[in-house]
């Protein structure tokens, strides 16, 4: 039988092996005794937010070998990677499609190690990206490329030329894969040539479209319902590259979307944490990162109690994490540039609601876009909108019911508009601007009227309240044409010890970057102990 101190050494042997074999898969190798120096001395993380890029972070971290805990303010985590239940319907908030779903790609492998999705996951089976109406006519963007091409020529001779050029620069997209191995500052010559010979015909892409955005695009077609499909699906300041890529991503079968949605897939990949071992406190504020000169010691929650650590990780919303936690004493000139310049980096945002309806009243699957009467959202007249069908998942509706979302894009502008209502008004126009949106929807599908019931609304504000998303926003900064794509490494200059581990760290954000965020921040630390050790 094992004494207590024999058995703790046997697992601090476990733990050093576990974190050498980490290491050695990352390429990021120090020695086995320095290992078992700081296994014996165990390292503390802190991370701060339980989204999706804190709980990838606390995973790396417990595979090398630290004490974790995340800390969350909410009482589930998650973050923006979240759904919710209302009148016995479940709503979705996240998931449009989960880039790195192609077992080949090596997103899909830290969407594995995270436990995210597994070689048997189940993705739903759609056969098309969206499809836009201008009045009575429609495109339909499916996965089928060839399809898509044959019915945009039959929809539009006259654009044959630049019809063919996009589907066939869609298909050079198809190549395109986000780095994940490592951050693309660790990367080393090879690492860059093997990316270069993996994305050869990417080049050809960037060439084409990489200097006009979505509205350029559209104008370079003649038919109006090609031209409004192209502004449709993304604000139309996204470099076109940026739709192609999407598209791309769609049609080779590595943007598919895994059954049971954000919180099932947030779900395993809190287990996985749990299982490693990891700690996880929610209804758990923090108020501030504490510090000592250069260095982080902890953090303090809301009510007071401090937590130690030897690192801190702010896994939270970009403007949170500088303005609050680190009282804007660390936001450098580029945050700053970036916070305060909404035409260059703009930030998006929608009002959403979320609706009942009876399926066999609804002939339809997917996204659709439609034309629809003016609702006026503050300022703005808007006369387009979008509902998204959830028909695939019969568990989040009653038996003959089906959940029916429609979003409406909101931009800085917009936030403000929110912002500066009181309490009383805000309720108010809420529920005037919901009962618009159903009464648009019945005008384009009349076959709803009776059968649809609002669950929900929600708005730029519920997403500031919930995830202290800077403008409501839930991603980052969009890329345009005439700006430099936004990317930082993480790190805090001043604070030896604080990374930042977010979507926020490279634009246009979304789960992809937040996944790899939490992985390379631990890859950083472990380079740091290397240099250091």
């Amino acid at each position: 039988m094992l004494t207590g101190a024999v058995y703790k050494e046997l697992q601090n042997s476990l733990q050093c092996i576990r974190r050498y074999l980490y290491q050695k898969q990352s390429g990021l190798l120090i020695s086995y005794e320095q290992n078992q120096r700081e296994i014996f001395n165990m390292k503390k993380i802190i991370i701060v937010g339980g989204g999706v890029s804190g709980i990838s972070a606390g995973i790396y971290a417990k595979k090398a070998g630290f004490e974790v805990v995340i800390f969350e303010k909410n009482q589930l985590a998650g973050g923006q990677c979240m759904g919710w239940n209302r009148k016995q319907h479940h709503i979705d908030n996240c998931i449009h499609w989960l880039t790195g779903t192609k077992k080949e790609t090596s997103l899909w492998n830290i969407w594995n190690e995270v436990g995210a999705i597994e070689p048997d996951t189940e993705y739903v089976k759609s056969e098309k990206f969206f499809t836009t109406y201008v009045g009575n006519e429609q495109v339909t963007l499916w996965k089928n490329l060839d399809r898509t091409e044959q019915e945009l020529l039959a929809l539009s001779p006259a654009d044959e030329t630049e019809i063919k050029k996009f589907i066939t620069h869609v298909k050079y997209a198809t190549c395109c894969e986000m780095p994940a191995d490592k951050p693309m500052d660790m990367m080393g010559i090879k690492d860059y040539l093997k990316m270069g010979k993996a994305m050869a015909d990417m080049p050809k892409v960037v060439k084409e479209y990489g200097k006009i955005d979505m509205q350029d695009l559209a104008n370079r077609f003649k038919h109006p319902v090609i031209k409004t499909f192209l502004t449709d699906y993304l604000p139309k300041e996204y470099t076109a590259t940026s739709f192609i890529v999407s598209y791309a991503t769609i049609a080779s079968g590595n943007g598919d979307v895994p059954v049971g949605g954000s919180l099932a897939m947030v779900n395993r990949m809190l287990k996985k944490y749990q299982d490693l071992g990891g700690f996880l406190s929610c209804n758990s504020p923090v108020k501030k990162v504490c510090l000592e000169g250069n260095l982080a010691t902890g953090i303090e929650l809301v009510d007071g109690n401090i937590h130690k650590a030897d690192y801190v990780l702010l896994a939270t919303d970009a403007g949170e994490a500088l303005e609050k936690l680190l009282a804007n004493k660390y936001t450098d000139k580029k945050w700053q540039k970036s916070f305060s310049d909404s035409r260059k980096y703009p930030l998006f945002s929608g009002v959403q609601m979320a609706f009942s309806i009876d399926k066999a009243t609804y002939p339809y699957s997917g996204t659709i876009f439609f034309d629809c009467k003016t609702v006026q959202v503050g300022d703005k007249n808007v006369n387009r909108m979008s509902v998204k069908s959830f028909e695939y998942e019969t568990e989040w509706a009653p038996a003959g019911k089906i959940v029916l979302q429609a979003n409406i894009l909101q931009y800085d502008e917009d936030y403000e508009y929110w912002k500066s209502l009181d309490e009383k008004t805000y309720t108010m126009i809420k529920k005037k601007l919901a009962e618009e949106v159903r009464e648009r929807i019945v005008e384009k599908f009349p076959s709803l009227k009776g059968y649809i019931e609002l669950l929900d609304c929600w708005t730029p504000m519920t997403y500031e309240r919930y995830c202290n998303s800077y403008h409501g926003a839930y991603m980052g900064f969009i890329t345009r044409k005439d700006v430099k794509p936004f990317r930082v490494k993480g790190t805090v200059k001043g604070i030896k010890n604080v990374y930042l581990a977010s979507q926020w760290i490279q634009s246009p954000g979304g789960l992809p970057v937040a996944v790899t965020a939490g992985k390379f921040t631990i890859q950083r630390i472990l380079r740091k102990s290397t240099v250091n050790g």
